[in-house]
């Protein structure tokens, strides 16, 4: 039976993918499983699950369970940390913050939560993940040193460092709610180097931004303040994802 990892990599060669990033502290549940319903109406192919600034497992919890009810799309956890983690998720990118000052964001959160997710059974999906300028409150949270946006040399080198580790994925992030989402230039150069699938999230809001990702390399476009901000979501993100598949 194929992996969703491997299901992703499968999609992703034919054409790049949307995610919709929901954060279970920006709404309650029952609008979290509404905005995923939405999201699989629209054609995303995946809800991600995660935030910068939650308090607690049930708040993860609750909204994973409101969502699996909701829509049939599969649900991968975008976790902060071990306690964070859902056992009613179908995956989780286990994901390490490459550029953070912390080892905690690194290595250690991951060994307290490798435990749960052994005995859970959910699908640990390997991520190299790097924060870039301006990095909004992910970076603050996360103690990144972030990779300037004119930093090229510096990001290819990450991803080929996250590639080298055996990792399945690799992620540029320019922050939730970021007033400019990662360079075209380094998603250009970034791909080039790398043949992991690469997944790109921040301060991507409109259709003309989500196409440029694409078309720079971009496997998997990320949107999560578009989903909270929009009172249209089906329109906004509808026509994101239209373009993205034409």
């Amino acid at each position: 039976m194929m992996t969703l990892a491997e299901d992703i990599k499968t999609k992703v060669d034919q054409g790049p993918l949307h995610f919709a990033l929901i954060d279970p502290d920006k709404q309650d549940p029952l609008v979290a499983g509404k905005l995923a319903k939405q999201s699989e109406d629209v054609g995303s192919s995946a809800i991600m699950v995660g935030g910068s600034t939650l308090v607690s497992q049930k708040q993860v919890d609750d909204t994973v369970q409101a969502i699996k009810k909701s829509c049939n799309l599969p649900v991968i956890l975008f976790p902060s940390g071990a306690k964070f983690l859902s056992k009613y998720a179908d995956a989780l990118f286990f994901m390490s913050l490459l550029n953070s000052r912390n080892v905690d964001y690194i290595i250690r959160e991951h060994v307290k939560g490798a435990p749960f997710v052994k005995y859970t059974g959910l699908e640990p999906i390997s991520m190299g993940y790097v924060i870039v300028e301006p990095g909004m409150t992910a970076g603050r949270m996360g103690q990144v040193d972030l990779v300037k946006r004119d930093d090229i040399e510096t990001a290819v080198g990450y991803a080929l460092s996250a590639q080298y580790l055996g990792m399945d994925f690799f992620y540029l992030e320019a922050g939730s709610g970021a007033p400019e989402a990662v360079p075209d230039d380094m998603i250009q150069a970034v791909k080039k180097n790398i043949s992991i699938p690469l997944c790109v999230g921040g301060g991507i809001r409109d259709v003309k931004t989500a196409k440029d990702k694409a078309l720079a390399g971009a496997d998997i476009i990320v949107t999560g303040t578009a989903l909270e901000q929009d009172s249209n979501i089906e329109k906004t993100l509808g026509a994101i994802i239209h373009e993205l598949k034409r």
